[in-house]
């Protein structure tokens, strides 16, 4: 197996959708717009600078599914991907899916994001796996809890161990492409990293080992 692994939010698109998926909610009256505005953008500033209590985030970030039934957050979402997430899908992030695709890899997003909000963007890239972090559903309502471990930081190594446990194999060749220095940890464990339009912590350390960058946005 060839495995080409892909971030999501500002990787692969031209935005963060967990943080758009909260601006989304404020902006149709799905939560308090200024309580939870505020919080938002408080959790994002805390993840940009490597700060962010995941268990805190998602316990956040989870809640506004509890309140409403399956079937209309559901149709909700459908209208965020046309509003927020179409238009931030990067053409030649698209393309490099395709490329990896074409040469017989496997192809995967790994994200922090929940999986609420990002199953059906990875279903837009076509990608062959999507691991996230996967709120829990019982009984017919989301609960607002998670299951299993949040993809964020070790998080995203561990995930990606299961999986290739349950699998039965391993990679001969692997690729990571990602632009946050929060996914140093399987950066490093790809036999291939590659910095996406890097925030400056990851610039400097792939200029230090070496570590291709690019930019899909260019």
């Amino acid at each position: 197996m060839t495995l080409a692994i892909f971030d999501l939010d500002n990787t692969l698109l031209a935005g963060d959708s967990d943080y758009l998926w909260g601006r989304f909610i404020v902006k149709h009256g799905l939560v308090d717009a200024e309580q939870y505005e505020a919080t938002n953008r408080h959790f994002y500033e805390a993840y940009q600078r490597g700060e962010l209590d995941v268990h805190a985030y998602l316990r956040f970030a989870l809640e506004p599914l509890t309140r409403y039934p399956a079937e209309e957050l559901h149709a909700w979402r459908a209208l965020f991907i046309d509003e927020m997430i179409r238009p931030i899908v990067l053409k030649a992030g698209e393309e490099l899916v395709r490329d990896h695709a074409r040469r017989g890899h496997v192809t995967m997003i790994i994200t922090a994001t929940n999986r609420f909000i990002t199953a059906p963007i990875a279903e837009l890239f076509g990608v062959d796996h999507l691991l996230a972090t996967t709120p829990e559903f019982r009984d017919g309502r989301y609960t607002g809890d998670f299951v299993d471990l949040p993809t964020f930081r070790e998080g995203k190594v561990q995930a990606l161990e299961n999986w290739l446990e349950a699998q039965q194999d391993r990679p001969r060749q692997s690729w990571f492409y990602s632009d946050s220095h929060n996914d140093v940890p399987l950066l490093e464990q790809v036999t291939n990293p590659v910095a996406v339009d890097p925030d400056d912590t990851l610039r400097a350390l792939a200029r230090e080992r070496g570590w291709p960058t690019i930019s899909l946005r260019h």
